[in-house]
């Protein structure tokens, strides 16, 4: 039994060593990156079943992209080789400056060529009836024509009794000369919509979260991130849920938010409160927030559990580093109160 299906670009992905730029370095280490394929990892790595569909090239890369899902525990039945098109390859510089730190190649990528009979595609369509959860994020409908028809499509027919959950995942170099309101237009079909605050206001134009609402009414859960400020889950029914963000001693951003994607729909899956998924999100992300490369090892399961259920108080006091999850010294006491509808206590 599948939980999970993640529906992507996966990449491989070149670093210069640690403290060295890319135009400099004599050796790179190589690993793999990609929105969805991040959380299918995640996921994975928290217990949930998960399979990740997409294509790849028939090269290295695309065999170190589907040894790495392997080794971590995620299916990928659902993989289709291109014997003609590459795998996508990018180049993390940190050293360089802000605008020239991601340096991508996947135009023509054999991910780019998936097309709505993707979706028709071997034992996908039998997975995508039978699971708790397909996930899929903005990146994907602008890889191109043929991936917008097939998250358009995937969107519409909503398979089975799937939660479907999409990252807004904002990309503006791969919406150049698109409609931005196309993107809005498919988030909106979603049950969840995970999106940043700063790419609401980059993408849509929108400002504050009831902008933001009133764009995209559908989703049954719209969760709004702000850094290092917290997160905001905004129900259907009105409720409203605030979580501050963990005070992490930050090494590199990317991959924080696909981190934060996995803690959160991992702890929707089994059944927790706004609170707790929140809390599970902003986790993972400190955890890949503290680390080089695009996914940070988890806390120990003992340490989460604490994290989750501490009083306020004490989750704010919680710190996280490239030494891991720092607790307060002060017993982490479980909180039952539950919370307001603003997320708040009294």
């Amino acid at each position: 039994m599948t939980d999970a299906i993640c529906l992507g670009e996966a990449m491989a992905m070149v670093t210069p060593p640690p403290g060295e730029c890319l135009a400099d370095c004599d050796a790179l280490s190589l690993s793999i990156g990609g929105a969805e394929a991040n959380v299918a990892l995640g996921l994975s790595s928290l217990g949930v079943s998960t399979a990740w569909a997409s294509r790849l090239g028939d090269d290295a890369f695309g065999e170190r992209i589907r040894r790495t899902l392997q080794d971590g525990g995620v299916d990928g039945s659902c993989i289709e080789h291109d014997p003609r098109r590459h795998t996508g390859l990018y180049a993390k510089d940190p050293a360089a400056r802000a605008a020239d730190r991601m340096l991508y190649y996947r135009a023509g990528s054999a991910a780019s060529a998936m097309g709505p009979d993707f979706l028709r595609t071997g034992r996908l369509p039998g997975l995508l009836e039978s699971a708790r959860l397909i996930h899929t994020s903005g990146i994907t409908p602008a890889l191109s024509a043929e991936c917008f028809a097939m998250t358009e499509e995937l969107l519409s027919r909503r398979p089975g009794e799937a939660l479907v959950s999409f990252d807004v995942n904002w990309r503006p170099a791969l919406w150049e000369g698109r409609e931005a309101a196309d993107l809005a237009r498919l988030a909106d079909r979603a049950d969840v919509v995970l999106v940043g605050r700063d790419e609401a206001e980059a993408a849509f134009d929108v400002h504050d979260e009831h902008q933001l609402r009133e764009l995209l009414p559908s989703p049954r859960l719209l969760v709004i991130k702000d850094e290092a400020v917290g997160a905001v889950a905004l129900e259907a029914d009105g409720a409203r849920t605030r979580v501050p963000s963990l005070t992490v001693d930050v090494v590199e951003s990317v991959g924080a938010g696909d981190a934060f994607a996995a803690g959160y729909l991992a702890e929707l899956l089994r059944g927790g409160d706004q609170r707790r998924a929140l809390r599970s999100g902003h986790l993972c992300a400190a955890a890949t927030l503290t680390v080089p490369t695009d996914r940070g090892p988890l806390p120990a399961t003992e340490t989460a559990a604490a994290a989750l259920a501490s009083s306020e108080a004490a989750w704010r006091a919680v710190r996280a580093s490239a030494e891991g999850l720092q607790l307060p010294h002060r017993p982490l006491r479980p909180d039952h109160e539950p919370p307001r509808r603003d997320g708040s206590r009294s």
